[in-house]
């Protein structure tokens, strides 16, 4: 959904970018005759939305926390075609994760961070009286997704433009909400989290969320490009969503699902 550029692979194509953060300190002083030289200061309110502004502790990440997180640079559209690279179903075991997302033909689906669609069509197929929100930030990348619609011939696929805080989605609509390799990259998770629940229906809409295992070294992926159970669960629960279970079928990704309580 992101504006993405292929920062997060292991290797040596990968490129770094810079992101310069910074914070104005905000002072307030006053005195005269009679007053005290330091003026009385009333305690700022605790900080509550999980965010920290911070030089990047990993290059690959921006100056921005999220609950003890750094957020993660993002590749763009100019990636495209590392999304529908030929091995990758077998690289990210597809089939098995569509097949535990447990999709009912009628139901209604959000592929957040659809890219060129690589998911949204797979889903399509598995929904076929239901319909695919395919939600992506960048109008290239839904240039491609109305492309691969019409070389597709499925109809039930619609691309939405949305905000990196807003995914323009139904309120309480949905019967899942998939996110695939995206959400560790968000520059507003805990924004993107809420519109994702109340999106959700109410007692049965779920949230699939696939990160690469931050707990397996063995994952060739770099470190701020993974994501553990513990913090997946922990930024779930921030914006009200319950967990359910952690599928660990796949070879290299978490498969978590989350769903809204009633």
């Amino acid at each position: 959904m992101r504006k993405h550029s292929v920062l997060w692979l292991v290797g040596p194509a990968a490129a770094v970018i810079a992101l310069a953060c910074a914070q104005l300190p905000t002072e307030t002083a006053t005195a005269g005759r009679g007053a005290s030289l330091v003026a009385p200061t009333t305690p700022a309110p605790p900080d509550t939305s999980g965010y920290e502004l911070a030089p990047p502790r990993d290059p690959n990440g921006i100056g921005k926390y999220y609950m003890g997180r750094q957020i993660a640079h993002v590749m763009g559209h100019e990636g495209a075609e590392w999304l529908e690279r030929r091995d990758r179903g077998q690289e990210e075991g597809t089939n098995l994760l569509l097949k535990a997302l447990g999709l009912h033909p009628a139901d209604v689906v959000a592929d957040i961070g659809a890219g060129t669609g690589y998911f949204s069509f797979r889903l399509a197929r598995l929904v076929p009286k239901g319909r695919v929100l395919a939600v992506d930030i960048q109008p290239e990348m839904i240039a491609e997704l109305n492309a691969n619609k019409a070389r597709n011939h499925l109809a039930n696929v619609r691309p939405v433009l949305g905000q990196p805080d807003n995914p323009h989605l139904p309120a309480g609509a949905l019967d899942l909400v998939l996110i695939v390799d995206a959400y560790h990259e968000f520059d507003h998770p805990r924004e993107m989290g809420r519109a994702i629940e109340r999106a959700l229906r109410p007692g049965t809409g779920r949230l699939a969320l696939v990160e690469y295992r931050a707990e397996d070294d063995n994952v060739p992926i770099k470190s701020i490009h993974k994501m553990s159970v513990a913090q997946a669960r922990k930024e779930m629960a921030a914006v009200g969503l319950e967990f359910i279970e952690s599928v660990e079928t796949l070879p290299q990704q978490h498969l978590l699902l989350f769903r809204r309580p009633k």
